[in-house]
């Protein structure tokens, strides 16, 4: 399944690379919950001087209630291996709360 992404970045312009990255990400979470709409995909990097200042955040449209997740990282695939393994855990989650496990 291929998730619809909207991709929207601050302070850079976001390369093909991190793009298809982050969509393949994305992508393995319709593994674990099959009912996403579309996802958005926020990525920005925050003009500070600590190391850790390249923030993901994604909010995934299913239907019920959204899911949503926002990590920062030294880097976008760092943030955006976090975040995806966060919204992991929230659709299995609940998942087994419309399953009534």
């Amino acid at each position: 399944m291929n998730v619809k992404l909207n991709v929207r970045s601050t302070n850079f312009d976001a390369d093909d690379k991190l793009i298809d990255f982050i969509q393949e990400k994305v992508n393995k979470l319709a593994h674990f919950f099959d009912r996403i709409i579309e996802a958005d995909v926020y990525l920005k990097v925050d003009n500070n001087h600590e190391l850790e200042n390249k923030t993901a955040e994604i909010r995934l449209y299913i239907p019920g209630h959204d899911l949503f997740a926002k990590k920062t990282a030294k880097n976008f695939e760092a943030a955006a291996d976090e975040v995806t393994e966060a919204l992991r855990r929230q659709a299995k989650k609940r998942k087994e709360k419309v399953r009534g496990v």
